[in-house]
């Protein structure tokens, strides 16, 4: 069982953690209560949080999906998935995509699918744009996204 910490010390344990990296609200209350705070305390504390600017979920939205995308290479599906993950509400998860250029979207699916297909030892074209989508599929883009963007870099009959 972890030790109870007074509100003062669950405190200043949570600023700490918030001033490391951004957190989600509800990282940061399941946090508060395995410190052992009640609920109007977990409550409070987060107020205060949210007040003296350690907590901000629209920050945080926008520092997930910039990282997902420019890091992982997540595609959209997947950064929201994430975001929805986290207890993250719809209007700050739209604002939070807005950090993602459209045009750097577009050439990242490029990118990965052109270094998937360099890295795919499959001779016949069908099962190789197949395994090609699968992946694009799989990192979060949008599947029609992915369809077009393979028959324009690897039409039929080319390799």
């Amino acid at each position: 069982m972890e030790k109870r910490f007074s509100i003062d010390e669950a405190r200043k344990k949570i600023r700490r953690y918030c001033a490391y990296q951004e957190r989600a609200h509800r990282e940061v209350r399941e946090k508060l209560f395995s410190y052992g705070l009640s609920a109007n305390e977990v409550d409070q504390v987060v107020v205060e949080l949210i007040e003296e600017g350690f907590l901000n979920e629209e920050r945080f939205a926008r520092a997930f999906v910039g990282g997902k995308f420019r890091i992982k290479k997540w595609g959209r599906l997947k950064i929201i998935q994430g975001l929805e993950t986290k207890g993250v509400s719809t209007g700050c998860i739209k604002l939070a995509l807005t950090e993602i250029d459209e045009q750097a979207y577009v050439q990242t699916l490029s990118g990965i699918l052109k270094k998937q297909h360099a890295a795919l030892d499959e001779p016949n074209i069908y099962v190789r744009r197949d395994k090609l989508s699968k992946f694009a599929i799989q990192k979060g883009f949008e599947s029609d996204l992915v369809w077009k963007m393979i028959r324009e870099l690897f039409p039929d009959g080319k390799q």
